[in-house]
């Protein structure tokens, strides 16, 4: 018996830290997301002011499609975890898998975004103040898609060696919140990218 419970009888238990990784990821989507702040709050005040073209309306393109791939992910990693939870690995692996198809197809629509728009218009990142605001903004979010990605991969790699069980349920969690900001992300960069700056 802890000390809290002997001198209150009437305490339920001794307090527990939290899960240390997610403290972790919790700090680091707390940094991420003031970069994040900086580079959108870029986007806003220099939409609009290029001296030269092309400008987003002439040249966007709303990727309705590929947002609702990456945002469909945030639901199949969620359940992935709640399976790996209840150690069902063959439905864990097959949503986890998923997951990666979904993000695999968001970054290839931002490729293929990227490539129309540099090929096809013109614009590159030194092109005008929408070019640098724009590949800043929305390539710093497919880098943490990539690297999202990447970990998700490892994963399943160990997950098909038979390495990823119940025990390493908090693990994979963890890895899920750094997926579901990355997909919260989104939606603010969509948001301001091709809402409000078009």
């Amino acid at each position: 018996m802890s000390a809290i419970t002997t001198l209150f009888p009437g305490t339920p238990g001794a307090w527990s830290l939290p899960h240390r990784g997610k403290v972790a990821m919790a700090s680091l989507i707390i940094a991420e997301s003031a970069i994040f702040t900086i580079f959108v709050v870029a986007y806003l005040i220099y939409v609009g002011k290029s001296l030269t073209g092309p400008t987003p309306r002439e040249v966007l393109e709303t990727p309705i499609f590929f947002t609702i791939c990456l945002l469909s992910s945030s639901l199949t990693i969620h359940f992935a975890g709640k399976f790996l939870e209840r150690d069902k690995r063959g439905a864990f692996l097959a949503l986890w898998s998923f997951t990666i198809v979904l993000g695999a197809l968001f970054l290839f629509g931002t490729g293929r975004e990227w490539h129309r728009l540099i090929y096809e218009h013109g614009l590159t990142i030194s092109t005008n103040l929408f070019g640098t605001t724009y590949y800043s903004l929305v390539g710093l979010h497919a880098f943490h898609v990539t690297a999202g990605m990447v970990m998700l991969c490892i994963v399943l790699i160990f997950g098909l060696a038979g390495r990823v069980g119940v025990e390493q349920s908090a693990r994979v969690e963890v890895l899920s919140m750094y997926w579901h900001f990355v997909d919260v992300v989104w939606v603010v960069v969509f948001t301001v990218v091709y809402v409000l700056g078009r």
